[in-house]
């Protein structure tokens, strides 16, 4: 009885957490949406058991250091076309394609094992709005560029600009998270790119902080 109690506290808690931490970000999360971000993190807490998608093992911290991470970044970005460099385990890309159904994300990593994982993912999620790709971004050619690239934890900033121009459209827009400074960003960045913005995001619910840099071309020149 009491072990039989305890499994629906937990699932309540997160899912409180998630919807205030939503609510903390300045998104909007339906109870469905809830529950396929809780369906993410058990399919990431069995596969990362066997497959080491992630270092981090807890539960909890999975939670808020992937998953609230990655939403935290959400009010910031723009584009339809959103594509997902170095995604991992699918972050921040997996989050935000549940949080933004409307919007277009491909995700791109050369790891075999992990963008299995993700077309698993997709599939047990129903995740209508996403595609996998498992390729190195410099050698992929794309049919069609991107409004958008979203980094985290891929390279320092200077290499990923040079690594995604040909990916991005015209008008394109690099959203990098990093713990980098605003002094160090713009040091790194090459000729022909623009720090346009820096955000520093709290995560909720978590005693972090890290920053959003937002690079565009600078007078359409190339990065």
């Amino acid at each position: 009885m009491e072990g039989r109690r305890a499994q629906p506290r937990m699932a309540e808690s997160e899912v409180d957490l998630l919807s205030a931490a939503a609510a903390a970000i300045g998104i909007a999360v339906s109870q469905p949406q809830v529950m396929q971000f809780l369906g993410y993190l058990n399919l990431l807490e069995k596969w990362n058991r066997t497959y080491n998608l992630t270092a981090v093992r807890a539960r909890d911290e999975m939670l808020s250091r992937h998953i609230v991470e990655s939403l935290s970044i959400l009010p910031f970005l723009s584009g339809r076309r959103r594509l997902d460099v170095g995604t991992g385990a699918g972050l921040p890309g997996i989050p935000l394609a549940i949080a933004d159904p409307e919007t277009s994300y491909t995700l791109l990593d050369s790891n075999g094992k992990k963008t299995r994982f993700l077309l698993q993912v997709k599939r047990e999620l129903g995740l209508s709005n996403i595609d996998v790709e498992t390729v190195r971004v410099e050698s992929w050619r794309p049919s069609k560029r991107y409004d958008a690239v979203l980094t985290r934890a891929f390279a320092d900033l200077s290499t990923t600009v040079r690594r995604v121009d040909h990916v991005l459209g015209a008008q394109g827009i690099l959203f990098a998270m990093s713990t980098d400074s605003s002094s160090d960003a713009v040091a790194k960045l090459p000729s022909g790119a623009v720090l346009s913005g820096l955000e520093e995001i709290t995560v909720p619910g978590h005693d972090r902080s890290f920053n959003l840099l937002i690079v565009q071309r600078s007078q359409g020149r190339a990065l």
